[in-house]
């Protein structure tokens, strides 16, 4: 299954900043038609409109909060992309007193928000003849790491509701893509520590559009990603692509 971005009308979570902004612009620049900028705060969109006009169509969706993100699926009734990137990250080890409130929090919006988009724009998609549904994932999906584990750990749930998403729409022509981005340029990469080799949120842009392109599962856009998507590649294919049967 593969999917055209050029003409598309496209819903990016998180669009004002960061990456989401990177494959807000980059979808754009590619020929998408139009593309709902979902965000917490509406005026955080002004730049995009100022530079974009009404090729931009600010929305509200708040992952924390469901009526926000059935409100907007009836509004933005003419999507056929979704890319669910927005996400939270809190800096807690396993044995931080801190650590069970950080992964509850982490839970509700990367693991519990992606369920919920999917939930209101599955049918969307399905009535608009099918398309495609990228999640943001993060290389911390794959691999664990002790200072921010409870973010890891929500990841690592995202990505196996990701999974499975991946076999029940694609009867319904959606593809869906999982994208694991490493260390990359963002307000959130820099709270991780990372800004040393952190790498431009343009290259989640380009790997997501190339993914949909090319019919890919999992989409490893920076070097780092790319070292963990080689070493993981033969699971991947075997375990995680491979028809296999329940049980």
């Amino acid at each position: 299954m593969r999917y055209q971005v050029k003409d598309c009308v496209a819903l990016v979570t998180g669009a004002n900043r960061g990456i989401g902004k990177a494959i807000t612009e980059g979808l754009l620049a590619r020929g998408a038609a139009k593309v709902y900028a979902a965000v917490r705060k509406l005026s955080s969109v002004e730049e995009l409109i100022d530079q974009y006009g009404d090729r931009i169509v600010p929305i509200e969706i708040d992952l924390e909060k469901p009526a926000t993100i059935e409100s907007a699926a009836k509004t933005a009734e003419d999507v056929t992309l979704v890319v669910n990137n927005a996400g939270v990250l809190r800096t807690e080890s396993p044995l931080s007193q801190e650590a069970v409130d950080a992964l509850n929090f982490e839970m509700n919006v990367n693991v519990y928000g992606l369920m919920r988009m999917a939930q209101a724009f599955a049918p969307v998609l399905k009535k608009n003849g099918g398309g495609g549904f990228v999640q943001l994932n993060s290389v911390a999906s794959l691999k664990s790491f002790p200072d921010f584990a409870t973010y890891s750990a929500s990841k690592a749930a995202a990505y196996s509701i990701t999974q499975a998403l991946k076999v029940m729409l694609s009867d319904e022509g959606i593809q869906v893509v999982s994208v694991h981005p490493g260390p990359i340029a963002t307000d959130m990469g820099s709270q991780a520590g990372l800004d040393e080799v952190a790498e431009p949120p343009a290259l989640v842009a380009d790997a997501i559009v190339d993914a949909l392109a090319t019919g890919k599962f999992h989409a490893f856009p920076d070097s780092t990603a790319k070292q963990i998507g080689a070493a993981y590649e033969s699971f991947a294919k075997s375990v995680i692509e491979a028809e296999m049967d329940e049980g």
